[in-house]
């Protein structure tokens, strides 16, 4: 288990290439459209959006073609699809591919579903505005903010005032205490909420809390779900800090990153030495800047995180 006790044995090869790719650009929990990871049992929010201002859906038929198409995907490619909201202009999927075939399965469901919209429209070129995007849910907060941030996107566009009435995302199947059975599995990300009375009141508790809070854009912003996930945490401290014990992304994935709260705790001790000795000071400082740049951050920003020059940041990293 990785905890401010550091990595230890647990998984630690499994973690170290993961973290690897990341210290190496290849992934970041931020949103990225080139050089994805391709992991079974991973949790990933997943975007793709129209080309320029061009509409990826023009009637009701369009949106059911999709949502057929994507529960066909999941079931001949071992997709767990978490949640969904399709979009007038852009989508977003929160899954789980049970193989080393999301590459594929994304590939499949976008390509046919541009086949059928361009016959049906009598269209040619892009319907997509290239590469969809990705972002792994390294921690249980991280995954019920994407949950959340998914289900307000129409209440954002100014839509619908109540995201439970939109039509075409997951969010009924959250909220609704009789939503009937489907290909898409809400228990994975209501299980999160598992020390609540009720799950679905919870969500739906949340959701209105949520509605109250400063959301930024995704497609524009790539921290954008981080800087929800802290706000919310901040306006239900109680909810999040329940979270905190229950692993369940950890469990799935088989990787286990440190949360938040953990990661500023660890921040503070760095920043103030307080360490047993030298050795556990290096190790300390050395999981703090992996697990940051596993978070997305920059090498300036971490430098000015924790008050090191890059230089002193490379060497802890690559000692010797």
């Amino acid at each position: 288990m990785v905890g401010l006790s550091f990595m230890g044995p647990w998984k630690f090869g499994m973690i170290m290439d993961v973290l690897d790719l990341m210290e190496k650009g290849k992934i970041k929990r931020f949103f990225r459209a080139t050089r994805k990871l391709n992991a079974p049992n991973l949790v990933f929010h997943i975007t793709q959006r129209a080309a320029g201002r061009e509409p990826l859906f023009v009637e009701e038929s369009d949106y059911l073609i999709m949502l057929a198409l994507t529960k066909d995907v999941a079931n001949d490619c071992g997709l767990a699809i978490y949640a969904f909201c399709l979009m007038p202009n852009h989508i977003h999927f929160l899954l789980s591919p049970s193989q080393a075939n999301l590459y594929d399965a994304m590939r499949d469901l976008f390509s046919r579903y541009a086949l059928r919209f361009n016959r049906k429209y009598e269209r040619k070129g892009h319907l997509f505005g290239g590469p969809y995007r990705q972002a792994v849910c390294l921690e249980d907060s991280y995954l019920l903010a994407a949950s959340l941030y998914i289900h307000l996107n129409p209440v954002r566009a100014g839509l619908i005032s109540d995201p439970r009435l939109y039509r075409w995302s997951s969010c009924r199947l959250y909220c609704n205490d009789r939503a009937p059975r489907s290909f898409v599995k809400p228990e994975f990300v209501l299980n999160l909420l598992k020390e609540e009375d009720n799950q679905k009141e919870s969500y739906r508790e949340m959701l209105r809390q949520s509605l109250k809070l400063e959301m930024g854009e995704i497609l524009e912003r790539e921290d954008a779900i981080d800087s929800f996930r802290s706000r919310l945490a901040a306006a239900l401290p109680q909810i999040f800090k329940k979270l905190a014990r229950i692993n369940q992304v950890a469990e799935h994935s088989g990787i286990k990153f440190s949360s938040s709260e953990e990661i500023e705790e660890l921040m503070e001790k760095v920043r103030n030495g307080r360490f047993k000795n030298k050795a556990e000071s290096r190790e300390g400082r050395r999981y703090l800047i992996e697990q940051l740049i596993a978070r997305g951050y920059k090498r300036d920003e971490i430098c000015h995180r924790l008050g090191m020059t890059r230089k002193t940041i490379y060497n802890i990293l690559h000692p010797g």
